[in-house]
């Protein structure tokens, strides 16, 4: 299986570590991994302020970039939704279709195509509490929603399971929104860094150590917060976990 690894462009400028953690784990994992030079962003901040035909050009260089490989993965839920189910401003020839169908989110392709059975190099001896990425939860169905009233299961959680030490914690309202929103904290700063302070609320009162996510943008959020508040709180993202950070 050959692997094309996209980072996305707030990943690769705030969160380095993050994309390197996804490449070592994937190798760790046996798998011949490739990072295109010449990648740069999805498209996604075109899309969420509804100039989606602008981001044509963005498009078709994903897909030059990454129509050759197997799968395409990458550290980000919601760049996973936008290249999957957004990508839409360019012709959908095969080599499209391709890309679309192909591009998996870090923790379901870990979980549901490698289908991963333990990380012996993994330990995390601290208690964690799980944020989940609206579009990587809603979109991506990476774990239950409440709102469903379904039968409750999360995929970051079966993997985090798999790691030594790591001592879960439960948020009050575990799949409420950030306030992240991408554009959305950019055009509405006020309501959204209202959202954020309600969010590092929570995981201070559910006793956690660390936050952790598939998502960096929703981290990166919180953490900005956090540190407004002078609030304790530290974030990371789950492939440093999975891939032995021991923090």
């Amino acid at each position: 299986m050959k692997v094309g690894l996209f980072v996305p462009c707030y990943v690769d400028m705030f969160h380095p570590q993050t994309g390197i953690a996804t490449l070592e784990l994937l190798e760790r994992l046996g798998l011949s991994v490739e990072y295109p030079l010449e990648q740069t962003c999805c498209g996604q901040p075109m899309t969420n302020t509804g100039c989606s035909r602008e981001a044509a050009d963005t498009e078709a260089l994903f897909v030059r970039n990454f129509a050759k490989y197997d799968v395409i993965v990458t550290p980000s839920g919601s760049c996973t939704n936008q290249v999957r189910n957004n990508l839409t401003a360019i012709e959908q020839t095969e080599a499209v279709r391709h890309v679309r169908t192909h591009t998996y989110e870090l923790v379901e392709f870990l979980h549901d195509v490698l289908k991963v059975e333990s990380f012996p190099w993994a330990a995390f001896p601290h208690k964690v509490a799980l944020h989940n990425n609206c579009n990587t939860l809603r979109n991506l169905r990476i774990a239950s929603m409440s709102e469903r009233r379904e039968t409750p299961f999360s995929k970051p959680r079966a993997l985090l399971e798999k790691v030594r030490g790591i001592e879960f914690v439960e948020l009050a309202r575990p799949d409420e929104c950030c306030g992240f929103g991408g554009t959305f904290s950019v055009f509405e700063e006020g309501v959204s860094s209202k959202m954020g302070a309600d969010k590092v609320r929570d995981q201070l009162r559910s006793g956690a150590d660390y936050v952790t996510s598939s998502d960096s943008s929703c981290m990166m959020h919180q953490e900005g917060c956090a540190r407004r508040m002078n609030a304790n709180m530290k974030y990371i993202h789950i492939a440093e976990i999975l891939n032995g950070a021991a923090a």
